[in-house]
């Protein structure tokens, strides 16, 4: 073949959340390393081009919000209907990729395209950015406590109200599960891509073949970088103001005990940022900044003195401690799915999650440590550059394609070189 084609398989055309980011940036990677390149998602108005030479295919929009009919297609779509079938078999028809990369695809798109995908005969790999295959909730959460109840029990879901503390959005999760089990979509699916070793554990645990589940740390591209600054007395928090992600623990542990000549500066918004504002806006220890932008990210990140990543569910492989390690800072981390894995001897300090008081002694222990930031920032650089990621990617690219051609003998025609 004289070009290798991949089609990127992600909810939005635009850069929604930290899952569609992932899932564009590797788009323009694989660009430009020569692969023909195209994505497909859901239309959406704020949809735009990745690159003027990587087309984007589309499936009609759903909406969750509405009338009575939107919100009945929007829940046929769930479980694979609302015309993605169609729009993604014609994809596949006018692109003819040799690989298909799934990112997060529930709801909006549906493993209804993953099916299509492997009945057509076309290598899948599928890249995990949250926990839905094996809890219907996404999170392993239930009332802002870590539970893993629906692992064991498929009705958990329904049992709790997980799904927006309603019967009916439970049920039809529940039903989402049934509908796309995890039997049905390991036999759709060629590989599993995990961005954490806590990720991978849990899909182990939950039935998940281990040897279809591979471990692939996220790249960054985000604009952030070491910029060998004087480091200033603050302390930082740069992430969503939400209650899993233990925000109003750290406010509530500064302001009781505002550590000594240092001041926490909170960047971000969300669903507790008016009500964090009401309770803590005149702690003279504590400044909220709001949303920044890339340039004011990486400015704030240069100066801190450490940055504190007190989630208190199961992250992944979080982009606030990626930014803070690409940008040479040090990070007090809750001890917490995925974030151990990112905090290295030297990069920074682990506490335990939902306790006030190993997160003081954290902040006092990071505070008074000399930490040596050219050190982290070239760690970082190592270990999340996107080579590193593409060299990897494309190994398991390679696994995948050989053992599509070796179980299908009438599959000739699926040889592709992955050298660069």
């Amino acid at each position: 073949m004289s070009s290798r084609g991949i089609l990127i398989v992600t909810k939005f055309g635009y850069r929604r959340g930290g899952a569609e980011a992932v899932a564009i940036d590797l788009a323009r990677l694989l660009h430009s390393h020569g692969w023909r390149t195209a994505i497909f998602a859901m239309d959406f108005p704020a949809n735009a081009p990745a690159s003027p030479d990587i087309p984007l295919f589309t499936a009609p929009e759903v909406s969750i919000d509405g009338s009575a009919a939107d919100k009945a297609r929007a829940a046929r779509r769930i479980l694979g209907g609302a015309g993605v079938g169609a729009a993604f078999r014609r994809a596949l028809r006018e692109f003819s990729p040799d690989i298909v990369h799934f990112h997060n695809i529930h709801s909006y798109l549906s493993p209804e395209v993953v099916r299509i995908a492997a009945m057509s005969g076309v290598p899948t790999v599928w890249t995990l950015h949250d926990y839905k295959l094996i809890c219907p909730a996404y999170t392993f959460l239930r009332a802002g406590k870590v539970c893993e109840e629906c692992l064991n029990n498929p009705w958990a879901v329904v049992r709790h109200r997980c799904m927006k503390r309603s019967l009916a959005a439970s049920l039809l999760a529940r039903a989402e599960a049934a509908r796309w089990s995890a039997k049905k979509l390991q036999r759709w699916t060629d590989a599993f891509i995990c961005p954490s070793r806590f990720m991978a554990a849990q899909m182990e645990r939950s039935g998940y073949n281990p040897d279809s589940i591979h471990t692939l740390c996220n790249f960054t591209t985000s604009g952030i970088r070491y910029e060998k600054r004087p480091r200033r007395p603050y302390f930082c928090y740069a992430g969503r103001l939400s209650p899993e992600k233990g925000i109003d623990t750290l406010l509530h542990t500064v302001a009781e005990a505002p550590p000594e000549g240092l001041t926490l500066k909170v960047a971000g918004d969300g669903p507790m940022a008016r009500q964090l504002h009401e309770r803590y806006g005149r702690c003279e220890a504590i400044e909220f900044l709001g949303r920044l932008d890339v340039s004011g990210i990486n400015t704030l990140l240069s100066e801190a003195s450490f940055s504190v990543v007190p989630s208190e569910w199961y992250e992944n492989n979080p982009l606030s401690v990626i930014e803070a390690l690409s940008a040479g800072t040090p990070v007090a981390g809750a001890a917490i799915g995925g974030i151990p894995e990112l905090i290295g001897d030297g990069d920074g300090i682990l506490f335990e999650p939902c306790d006030a008081d190993s997160l003081h002694r954290a902040i006092t222990t990071a505070a008074e440590t000399a930490w040596d930031h050219d050190a982290i920032a070239a760690r970082a650089a190592e270990a999340f550059s996107p080579d590193r990621h593409y060299r990897r990617l494309t190994e398991i690219y390679r696994s995948v394609i050989a053992d599509t051609a070796h179980n299908d003998s009438t599959s000739g025609s699926i040889q592709v070189n992955l050298e660069n």
